[in-house]
């Protein structure tokens, strides 16, 4: 009997575009296999003996004879191709329509808006990632208070700020504002407020980011959850992606390995529920990245030591995040899914999954509340025996 879910989503966890990418310009898309062509290779032995190797092959990755986790991919059936599309379709939410808002930058529109709230103008205002925005604007930001302001290309507005600029609660305030407007202008954005620290040529992101979205249009796994009397703990952005809806408790963290931490240590005072965790591991180049993901293979077994009988982790991605694709800071794509824990199958080919919310509807009819709206569990193929 499971009591114990921990499911792991790594943001930008791709293994291969699905088969509308090229909607999308992203045909040729594969996350791990072109990343681990990238840096001749990658290191990832646990993920080699959940399974990885039976998803694709990829440079430096050996196939197990015996994995120890049950393998396959998710594909999803929502458009879009960010953390809020993944994530609401993982929890059972499969949005029908498709606007993209951000494709070329941050619209004048919504440049206008974040200027008046913040009531300063905003430098960068283009696609790109959290560091390469840090590197190129910390000089300016420092000197002169302007918001750091970029996009995903799709409908993700963020905004990092230094506490010497505005105090991160006032911060915090203001882009829970810019939100509000952008949604009265007729824009669904999510709007990222991202703290950071450090010097004027060094700044990097600290604890207290958040996202502030639309709640999801549909019941999720979360809500079920909730009203059956079950524990969800959100550790990072997952709470934020559901404005906390169905959360019992939220915990805010800096980085991907930061979260494992925190899973971790939830464990050891959490008898039954769900302890979801979004990590932020391939949000950088791909070196960095690939040495993200490096050091979180290394430190399953730091997770995998806490599980006892009746524990099932989910490890899964909510979307691509190909960096040979240049210009394209998330991918349509399919993502891993590994599932393991004491007295599970091991070795179970779960296939190729038509929408990523069998995890959702897995995870509920394994902690036996009702069902979902969507999706197919996989539950039955993971009993041993």
């Amino acid at each position: 009997m499971i009591t114990r879910i921990i499911l792991l989503v790594i943001d930008g966890f791709g293994i291969g575009a699905l088969p509308d990418a090229v909607d999308y310009g992203d045909a040729e898309a594969n996350t791990l296999v072109h990343l681990a062509e990238m840096v001749d290779g990658l290191s990832v032995p646990n993920f080699e003996i959940l399974g990885l190797g039976h998803i694709a092959q990829i440079k430096g990755v050996r196939t197990m004879a015996q994995p120890s986790g049950s393998f396959g991919r998710l594909g999803f059936a929502s458009p879009g191709k960010d953390s809020t599309v993944g994530c609401w379709e993982i929890s059972g939410v499969i949005q029908k329509d498709a606007q993209t808002i951000c494709s070329f930058g941050v619209p004048a529109k919504i440049v206008d808006i974040v200027e008046q709230i913040l009531g300063r103008k905003a430098i960068g205002k283009n696609v790109s990632t959290m560091g390469v925005m840090l590197r190129q604007h910390s000089m300016e930001h420092m000197a002169t208070g302007a918001p750091i302001l970029w996009t995903d290309g799709g409908n993700t507005c963020c905004l990092a700020m230094h506490e010497s600029a505005m105090a991160p609660l006032e911060f915090q305030q203001r882009c829970r504002e810019i939100r509000k407007a952008t949604k009265d202008a007729g824009s669904f954005i999510r709007v990222v407020a991202q703290p950071v620290i450090g010097g004027h040529d060094l700044l990097r992101p600290h604890v207290g980011r958040k996202d502030f979205v639309m709640e999801p249009p549909g019941l999720t796994m979360f809500d079920v959850l909730s009203r059956s009397g079950q524990m969800a703990m959100g550790v990072g952005k997952i709470y934020d992606l559901f404005t906390g809806r169905g959360f019992t408790k939220a915990f805010p963290v800096a980085s991907g390995l930061a979260a494992l931490d925190e899973v971790i240590a939830i464990l050891s005072k959490m008898p039954r529920g769900l302890v979801c965790a979004s990590l932020d591991l391939l949000s950088e180049d791909a070196a960095q990245a690939a040495t993200a993901l490096q050091d979180f293979d290394r430190r399953l077994p730091d997770l995998f030591e806490k599980l006892r009988l009746g524990d099932m982790v989910i490890i899964t991605g909510d979307h691509g995040r190909d960096f040979s694709l240049h210009g394209q800071t998330s991918t349509r794509e399919y993502v891993p899914v590994f599932v393991t824990g004491p007295k599970l199958a091991q070795g179970v080919d779960l296939g190729n999954r038509p929408t990523a919310a069998d995890v959702g509807q897995t995870i509920v009819e394994a902690l036996r509340t009702e069902r979902i709206l969507v999706g197919d569990s996989f539950l039955d193929a993971l009993r041993p025996g």
